[in-house]
């Protein structure tokens, strides 16, 4: 630093400066412009003037422009010259079980519904299907029920045209309704199949009456959305349903860019015990090839493989090509961007970026209830130091000081960790789990939940906790390892939910249930002497079911409980009795003599068990 500048960060005089330099051997060149070099000897006339030198960091004086380029975005449009067809990615939707897989499996010849679970399909499946005439189209299979609804928006997001597959013989159901939501919601052209027509009880004309009153504009009614009729199990009208996706696809003039970086969308992401991180992906810009880096959300990846939907390796994947991408460092959420970047390093540098915007969001976001806790804190300060005032100043010293207890409430609790095969699958169980809302009678707690097999870590989290682990379609340890630790391994989410429903419900106390044995109605009220006391007795007939003296009894008076208790005798004509049936009269005396009955009064018998309680939770399927 120059002297003048030494003499800014002492806030001293020029003066000042200078003269103490006459002082300090080596100081000899005083002139304010003059370098000092040396921090030793900067140090030294900071001495000579009193003050105390400390290094720091040079100030960072990034601008917001520069932290912007530490980003990645999707590069501008391309010019349209660049641009060359590209095929279409076409997403199968519907509800449950209308035969969206099958459909899939008819066009390309293989058989995927056999291997879903309970032939429900879990994942968003993409693939691609070459046409007779050599057009290649790419296909994404969604999940149709309740649970993957942000799977299905994924779905609408990444896709092109959404072929929207109804049954003949149901119509229009909720997931249908949701789906020509999803595609007026991100403008996708819709091409509907009415599938199960081979089905005696199909109706198509009811059911393409329900799609318009959906507000879809069909073809025979002046609109642009085609219904195609079709069998997906007997491949009727297959070639009708593909020259239509075809024709739309020609129509839209699909086109983008093979050069530069790559762009896509992550459809979904999986940990493969054997290959690691995976994630399948549509590339949308540029031509994918090994070895590129490649970003998305707070993951990043070499790309060490790539694969198409049956495993095989590929070379490269241009626009519109599903691809399985091997390299991974975190796994990707399903639905973010997909970006490459020139270097590992610029990689790097973008997510420390990322990493510091989400920490200042967090902090940004969570600010109010830091305050707010603060305000609390201090108003219980303030309240325990003016107690301590008033009690003087010792007397408070004394006693064991308080462990600080967390509030353990006797509600029962399932804890629960969940595994699942891939993102999706993981994100729709605990959306699910969302909408559990009885914590007050059995809490629900998610200790961990993750992608990928159960491991040794989840079993000890486990054993913790007091865990229940739920493994979604993934592999567990061997039964050895598992002995202490309740592992339940499902592969249709309704049934691991029927599973946690019984789980909670097990933890519920036992209710006692009322059972009403019968009625009777008080006709008479009439004193008999008992010793030297007058004893009430209550002269009564059976009009429902049967009286038995074991039993407890209530007295209602205008609604009103007057008595709840048991029975001192129970006598019919003089003799007692231990039950009464129906139409016979009897008299009743109570264990209170004070209880007077009336005329008028009724006499009801019952008796108590207890029963186990069911949760009331209602997940919505």
């Amino acid at each position: 630093m120059t002297v003048a500048q030494l003499a800014k960060a002492l806030q001293r005089s020029l003066d000042d400066v200078q003269e103490a330099m006459l002082y300090v051997p080596g100081a000899d060149n005083i002139e304010p412009n003059a370098r000092l070099e040396d921090l030793k000897l900067i140090q030294d006339i900071s001495k000579k003037l009193g003050c105390k030198t400390r290094v720091v960091a040079a100030p960072d004086n990034i601008l917001e422009d520069d932290l912007k380029e530490r980003d990645v975005a999707p590069r501008p449009p391309a010019s349209p010259e660049q641009l060359k067809p590209r095929p279409p990615v076409v997403t199968v939707m519907g509800h449950v079980d209308h035969g969206k897989t099958t459909l899939l499996d008819s066009l390309r010849g293989a058989d995927v519904a056999a291997g879903e679970a309970g032939g429900i399909t879990q994942h968003i499946g993409a693939f691609t299907v070459t046409m007779e005439n050599g057009e290649r189209m790419t296909f994404l299979d969604t999940p149709g029920h309740a649970a993957f609804s942000a799977m299905r928006a994924r779905g609408a997001v990444a896709t092109d045209i959404i072929v929207l597959v109804v049954a003949a013989e149901d119509g229009v159901m909720a997931q249908t309704r949701e789906v020509i939501q999803l595609a007026k919601d991100a403008q996708v052209p819709i091409i509907v199949a009415l599938n199960k027509i081979d089905k005696p009880e199909a109706n198509i004309e009811k059911s393409k009456s329900e799609l318009v009153q959906m507000g879809l504009a069909l073809e025979e009614y002046g609109g642009e959305v085609q219904v195609i009729p079709i069998s997906a199990l007997k491949g009727t009208n297959l070639q009708l349903l593909a020259e239509a996706v075809s024709t739309q696809a020609t129509l839209m003039g699909l086109k983008a860019d093979y050069t530069g970086l790559v762009e896509g969308i992550v459809v979904e992401s999986k940990t493969d015990p054997r290959r690691g991180k995976l994630s399948t992906a549509i590339v949308s810009r540029g031509t994918l090839r090994k070895g590129a880096v490649l970003l998305s959300g707070m993951a990043h990846a070499k790309v060490r493989g790539l694969f198409d939907h049956n495993g095989q390796p590929l070379s490269e994947a241009p626009p519109g090509t599903p691809v399985e991408i091997l390299g991974w460092r975190e796994l990707p959420l399903a639905g973010e961007l997909i970006l490459e970047v020139e270097s590992e390093k610029k990689a790097h540098s973008v997510l420390k970026y990322r990493e510091h915007e989400s920490q200042r969001q967090k902090i940004e976001s969570s600010g109010d209830d830091i305050r707010k806790k603060e305000e609390e804190h201090h108003a219980k300060y303030r309240a325990e130091r003016e107690a301590r005032r008033l009690a003087g100043r010792f007397r408070m010293r004394g006693g064991q000081r308080v462990k600080e207890n967390v509030t353990n409430d006797d509600t029962p609790r399932v804890s629960v960790i969940v595994k699942g095969d891939v993102h999706g699958s993981v994100e729709a169980i605990l959306d699910v789990l969302e909408t559990y809302n009885s914590n007050d009678r059995c809490r629900l707690d998610i200790v961990h939940y993750g992608v990928g097999n159960v491991t040794e870590g989840d079993l000890e989290l486990a054993k913790a906790f007091n865990a229940v682990i739920y493994a979604f379609s993934v592999e567990t340890p061997q039964i050895k390892a598992t002995k202490e630790v309740n592992v339940r391994t499902y592969n249709v989410i309704y049934r691991l939910i029927d599973d946690l429903k019984e789980q909670l419900s097990s933890k519920l106390p036992p209710v006692e249930v009322e059972e009403v044995l019968g009625e009777a109605n008080v006709l008479q009220q009439f004193f008999i002497n008992e010793g030297r006391k007058e004893v009430p007795v209550a002269g009564c007939r059976c009009t429902k079911g049967v009286l038995k003296k074991s039993q407890k009894f209530r007295l209602l008076r205008n609604g009103e409980v007057i008595y709840d208790g048991a029975l001192e005798s129970m006598r019919h004509l003089k003799n007692e009795v231990e039950s009464i049936k129906k139409d016979v009269e009897c008299g009743l005396r109570f264990l209170d003599n004070k209880v007077i009955p009336q005329p008028g009064d009724t006499m009801i018998c019952y008796t108590t068990h207890t029963e186990k309680q069911k949760t009331d939770w209602d997940p919505g399927f």
